[in-house]
């Protein structure tokens, strides 16, 4: 298993937007085959900045997603809100 963490950070007049979005996808994602967890975490001290965090079975798992038309789709919607570049991290528990 291996878990993907993702910082997002929005334009501050997007972040709204991002969240609603977000919530309307939640379920298609978790649905992926591999998608074992999903969850998306707000930063507490800055709105506009937010985490995916997600397990999946494995990284070949995961890469079957990004390369799926849904996430192209979904990416491609989503960076126009970005006031900064994401950052992500595939790690594994210890």
């Amino acid at each position: 298993m291996i878990i993907r963490i993702v910082k997002m950070t929005f334009r501050e007049d997007s972040s709204e937007t991002f969240k609603e979005f977000t919530t309307s996808i939640k379920g298609t994602i978790k649905s992926f085959d591999g998608c074992l967890h999903l969850d998306m975490l707000r930063d507490i001290n800055n709105s506009n900045v937010f985490f995916s965090y997600s397990h999946w079975v494995s990284e070949d798992h995961l890469n079957r997603y990004r390369n799926s038309e849904f996430f192209k789709a979904t990416w491609l919607k989503t960076k126009q809100w970005f006031d900064a570049k994401p950052d992500a991290w595939s790690v594994e528990k210890l």
